[in-house]
């Protein structure tokens, strides 16, 4: 085949009110959320991909990122990802950086699978037909009726896993626990997420609190920087309670040392983050180096077709506030059927096309 030239690349950025005045976690409270979309177009098809950021990503991808991809071989992906890690290295790669390389990253595959007439997972290889999801939401600014009403919605549609937040008042926690215990029933597996907000002390007390109404999954009950506090929660907590961790892992090397500390019984990546599918994918190869099952954080819509080539793929996070917007914002955003969401292979690359009438609604 014929080298491809990329001619075009262009930003665009909207923010979507939450559907409550506001929600809240563990740690932080928001009233919004900004999406950052990266288009990229060679020999008259466009990719398309996105990262949950700040604005300034954009600034990032048009001032430092758009010169290392136009004029550029699209199929030369690796290349185009070393010279953008390159070029921001004096701006910081973590943190807004890797989340612009991340959207770029992503909208390079969708083009290349695209160019290619595939649907990306065909590109990448399937492990997976489908991926089993778990409900997210739960928020600590949810009222106890407002969080049995979610919980038991996803339940009622099939989805035999949902997750709450936790932390933001320790000592009710267990209480909103136990009321979604009973909302959902006995059969339905219960996640909390305490987005770092314990101490360690805190979070081993609670934790045993929480096995006793069969939690599974205990996510970030400490700050994901103290991997040692972690360590010490993954050997004390009793079982059948996971943890897990790494949605802020910005590069492959930060989860690795995740990994390398036996920190978590579980690892976490965000295709929006960790530098795009690239990032996922050498991420997915650690996870089966180590026997690590892996769970898919946020994004289903982007995620889906990257999580479907892991090999230790747990579970993806169907999370409340990107289900709403990818529908909102995305023609083609997958609906989740009996707790699993399939990929439409009739369409190329991950299938989502940007709903150019309804964005202009929101776009800053």
């Amino acid at each position: 085949m014929r080298e491809v030239t990329v001619d075009r690349l262009e930003t665009s950025v909207y923010r979507i009110p939450t559907d409550e005045p506001h929600e809240s976690d563990g740690t932080l409270r928001w009233s919004k959320t900004d999406v950052v979309v990266v288009e990229i177009s060679a020999g008259g098809i466009t990719g398309l991909g996105y990262t949950y950021a700040a604005p300034a990503a954009a600034r990032i991808v048009e001032d430092e990122l758009a010169a290392e991809v136009t004029g550029k071989g699209a199929f030369d992906i690796p290349a185009r990802r070393l010279a953008m890690l390159r070029k921001v290295r004096n701006v910081g790669r973590e943190g807004v950086a890797a989340m612009a390389i991340s959207a770029v990253d992503c909208a390079l595959w969708d083009l290349k699978a695209r160019l290619l007439g595939l649907p990306l997972c065909a590109l990448l290889g399937r492990v997976h037909e489908s991926v089993p999801v778990y409900g997210s939401g739960g928020f600590t600014s949810y009222t106890i009726e407002k969080l049995r009403r979610q919980l038991a919605g996803w339940a009622g549609e099939g989805i035999r896993r949902v997750k709450m937040k936790v932390g933001r008042r320790p000592d009710e926690d267990l209480e909103r626990v136990r009321a979604a215990r009973d909302a959902i029933g006995p059969e339905v597996e219960l996640f909390v997420d305490a987005n770092g907000a314990y101490s360690r002390k805190q979070a081993l007390a609670l934790g045993h609190g929480f096995a006793g109404l069969g939690v599974s999954w205990f996510e970030e009950p400490v700050t994901s920087d103290d991997l040692p506090g972690l360590r010490l929660l993954r050997d004390r907590l009793p079982p059948p309670l996971q943890v897990a961790a790494g949605e802020y892992g910005y590069r492959p090397l930060d989860l690795q040392r995740m990994l390398a500390a036996e920190a978590v019984d579980v690892l976490q990546a965000d295709v929006t983050r960790c530098l795009g599918v690239s990032g996922m994918l050498e991420v997915g190869a650690l996870c089966e180096a180590r026997s690590v099952p892996f769970s898919v954080h946020c994004a289903p819509a982007e995620s889906l077709h990257v999580a479907l080539s892991m090999p230790t793929l747990r579970h993806l996070e169907y999370f409340h506030d990107h289900v709403r917007i990818e529908r909102m914002l995305f023609a083609g955003a997958p609906r989740a059927r009996d707790g699993r969401l399939e990929p439409d292979l009739s369409r190329p690359g991950t299938g989502l096309e940007l709903e150019r009438t309804e964005a202009r609604r929101f776009q800053l």
